[in-house]
């Protein structure tokens, strides 16, 4: 599974920005639509373009490796089933 580390980035955009980030701002200044940034931050596994992905990357000037992450389907299974 891709995991998105939107969340990750738009904190340290905040601790280095010094102020809020919301996914609005990111929407206006991205082009990105604001429901798909909210699906790209909530959704286990959503699928997006790489128009998208280049877009945040530029946004927040960094490598596709900060913004995704692979997560093998046993190690998900393990994150999500706390017995």
């Amino acid at each position: 599974m891709i995991r998105f580390k939107l969340k990750e980035l738009i904190a340290k955009k905040e601790f280095l920005d010094g102020r809020r980030v919301t996914l609005k701002q990111i929407a206006e200044a991205t082009g990105i639509n604001r429901m798909t940034l909210t699906k790209i931050n909530t959704q286990h596994g959503y699928s997006t373009s790489t128009e998208t992905l280049n877009k945040l990357c530029k946004y927040f000037d960094c490598e596709i490796a900060d913004l995704v992450e692979y997560i093998s389907d046993e190690k998900f299974q393990e994150m999500t089933s706390k017995d």
